[in-house]
């Protein structure tokens, strides 16, 4: 389920963009809101519509996240409050009024105010393209954005400016090789989300996450991807 939060007001942009990884403008964003340490918070997409900018978020993190929006309002010239908004998904012809999804073309778009889903298996398509959901691949207070894709994804913007956790990121991604992260993997059988995954001699090599159709999202060390490994009952063909 989701939630719609609206922000409004003339510093609307503005607030936004001191805060979230990506730039806020006149076209759809996907963004999150991280720790000064750079650490996930919540991912959201950001829409304009009209005089306000939606924020399309995970129904269990929006709570938290209208509590963090308005600590940091301070003396922004912005509303910020929950709408009574549903918003719908599909892959096939795209309605009047609908956005693309800005993550990746596989995800069709959205629609505010919509109705339903259209039945696409949506947890295939992420599988498929590696594209990470709230609370599942995307852990408050442990993911970095990098390891899980958010720069592949659309979700970063380096060239911006300032946000809370931008010296973390931009340090992850000039200075460091990243050495984890979110990857696609074959598996056989299945195992619970949230399972290590162990080499042969039992050291962990990373955790199981969203499975479909023979494949799987995996957090994985990169340099611990090989044969013999396994989640569970389940192997790991990475």
């Amino acid at each position: 389920m989701r939630r719609i939060l609206a922000v409004s007001g003339p510093d609307r942009v503005q607030f936004l963009q001191g805060l979230v990884t990506n730039k806020v403008g006149d076209v759809p964003v996907w963004a999150a809101l991280l720790t000064p340490q750079g650490k996930y918070l919540a991912d959201f997409l950001i829409v304009p519509m009209g005089e306000r900018l939606l924020i399309d978020v995970d129904e269990r993190l929006a709570d938290d996240l209208m509590r963090r929006l308005t600590m940091y309002k301070l003396r922004s010239a912005v509303t910020i409050e929950a709408t009574d908004l549903t918003v719908s998904r599909g892959t096939g012809d795209m309605p009047d009024a609908a956005i693309a999804d800005p993550r990746h073309p596989a995800l069709g778009w959205r629609l505010y105010g919509g109705t339903g889903d259209d039945g696409s298996d949506f947890d295939a398509i992420r599988v498929e393209h590696c594209i990470p959901e709230s609370l599942v691949e995307l852990i408050p207070n442990d993911t970095f954005i990098l390891e899980a894709g958010f720069e592949r994804l659309h979700g970063v913007d380096f060239r911006k400016g300032c946000y809370v956790g931008q010296e973390v990121t931009a340090r992850m991604k000039h200075k460091t090789d990243l050495r984890k992260g979110l990857v696609t993997v074959g598996i056989a059988g299945e195992a619970p989300v949230g399972t290590p995954i162990l080499m042969a001699d039992g050291r962990e090599a990373g955790t199981l996450f969203t499975q479909s159709g023979g494949h799987a999202i995996a957090y994985m060390r990169f340099d611990r991807m090989g044969e013999g490994l396994v989640a569970g009952d389940a192997r790991i063909l990475a």
